[in-house]
């Protein structure tokens, strides 16, 4: 929760402030943990999908490897700061989370305004893929974890059916009832958050919730389009 957003232009300092709120933040905590007298089984660990990199239309798992980019290298450098408390007997679980639906903040509510006005649409050439989780799911799915002590490592926090920057935009016109066809170009991206921002808004990963799965874990939302009427609907009604 102290992570540096990533949105904004990556001047160098902020991309060290992007590392380094997550990594030596991660390494503080857990050296702590592992310095405790009385030490917590589990400790749950952010991480983010970022991790993959970006992969096209390639599936990936937990057994899939990292990617190339900053973020993954911020990624992977960030699970790597809870060693301390693996050493320390502790319980380790990185969370690899990817988009979660809400109307309270992140991705989804950035983009709302726009849409509601018919102005939203894919980004880009809207074929990198999305992968979405319903608020409701992964709190339950952190909930699963807990209970879960066979379960150590990387767990992708995501639904088990991605879908394309493209497929995602006509999904929220269709629930909000407005078109989704303004496409936002490739240079306006770089012009608005530079070189490497716009490359992170264009890069996707198409990654599938291997572990949670085979660890009996039910979701409640699986298409984008039901998990968006079902957060949505409600207040479109109202409005």
């Amino acid at each position: 929760m102290a992570g540096e957003n990533v949105f904004g232009r990556w001047s160098p300092a902020k991309k060290q402030r992007i590392r380094d709120s997550r990594v030596q933040g991660t390494r503080l905590l857990c050296d702590a943990l592992a310095g405790l007298q009385h030490r917590p089984a589990t400790l749950l660990a952010a991480s983010a999908i970022g991790y993959y990199g970006d992969r096209g239309d390639e599936p990936v798992t937990e057994e899939s490897a990292p990617g190339e980019d900053f973020l993954a290298h911020v990624a992977r450098d960030w699970e790597a700061a809870t060693a301390a408390a693996t050493r320390a007997g502790i319980r380790v679980v990185n969370m690899r989370n990817g988009v979660v639906l809400t109307t309270t903040g992140g991705a989804l509510a950035k983009m709302l305004p726009a849409f509601r006005l018919g102005l939203g649409g894919p980004v880009g050439s809207g074929n990198q893929y999305l992968s979405w989780i319903a608020l409701g799911d992964i709190i339950n799915a952190i909930l699963h974890l807990l209970t879960k002590s066979d379960l150590v490592g990387p767990v992708n926090m995501t639904a088990p059916a991605p879908v394309t920057n493209r497929e995602f935009a006509k999904a929220l016109g269709k629930v909000l009832g407005r078109p989704a066809v303004v496409t936002v170009p490739a240079f306006a991206l770089r012009m608005a958050f530079g070189t490497e921002g716009a490359a992170m808004l264009q890069s996707g990963q198409r990654v599938l919730p291997a572990r949670l799965l085979a660890s009996g874990f039910d979701f409640s939302f699986t298409e984008v389009e039901l998990a968006l009427r079902h957060l949505l609907a409600p207040s479109e009604r109202a409005r």
